[in-house]
């Protein structure tokens, strides 16, 4: 099946009432044709099977989907480039900076993090990338960075974590203060004492939101 078919294969399941409600929970920012999440990757499962074994993104693909009104579209893709992720690199973070600066919200920045992620854990040098959107004017973009470590456990590089936060204290925009209450509440599962010396240390800079979900586990 090529990517027009499996278009065509998405707008034949539209629903009109489902779309509504689905649009209403994302406050009216995106249209949707009304698709959940399980249809939708029943749709795409034969599309994403054979994407696996290719060697290369096809980033036309993702453009295309980028392209469409409808929000199912941009999931796809999302949906696509985790299946591609073992092929991704840095030539992609620029191509990934767009997406994530381009219909921006919630739903789409939050499922780059883990992609944006994994790239920078095997390449490294990625982590200047990633402390350059942490001061970024796009709040989408400090978001990404600041939640890019969230799965990544023992793993986490707590050096870059603690800069990245540190540059995005005293903010008041709510994607931002969410954002650091999540990062430091997923490695207070794996060392609640760094994270309490984090919080002690940057209390009086930190949001009430912030600290309340870093606080969870501790």
């Amino acid at each position: 099946m090529g990517y027009q078919e499996l278009f065509t294969a998405f707008e034949a399941e539209a629903d009109a009432e489902q779309a509504v409600a689905m649009s209403a929970y994302m406050r009216d920012q995106f249209p949707y044709l009304g698709i959940k999440t399980p249809c939708r990757r029943a749709l795409a499962k034969d599309f994403l099977k054979a994407a696996r074994k290719a060697v290369e993104v096809d980033w036309g693909f993702i453009d295309a989907c980028w392209a469409r009104d409808e929000r199912e579209f941009q999931y796809l893709a999302l949906d696509y480039l985790h299946v591609m992720e073992k092929v991704l690199t840095p030539k992609d973070i620029p191509r990934i900076k767009r997406l994530a600066t381009t219909k921006s919200w919630w739903d789409t920045v939050d499922s780059l993090d883990t992609i944006v992620g994994n790239i920078a854990l095997s390449y490294p040098e990625v982590n200047k990338t990633l402390l350059a959107w942490s001061v970024d004017d796009n709040f989408w973009l400090r978001r990404l960075a600041i939640d890019h470590q969230l799965l990544r456990k023992e793993r986490t590089d707590t050096e870059l974590l603690s800069r990245i936060l540190v540059n995005n204290l005293g903010q008041t925009e709510f994607f931002i203060t969410k954002a650091i209450g999540w990062a430091l509440r997923a490695y207070s599962k794996i060392d609640p004492e760094w994270v309490g010396a984090f919080i002690d240390a940057h209390r009086d800079q930190m949001a009430p939101l912030s600290i309340r979900e870093a606080s969870k586990y501790l």
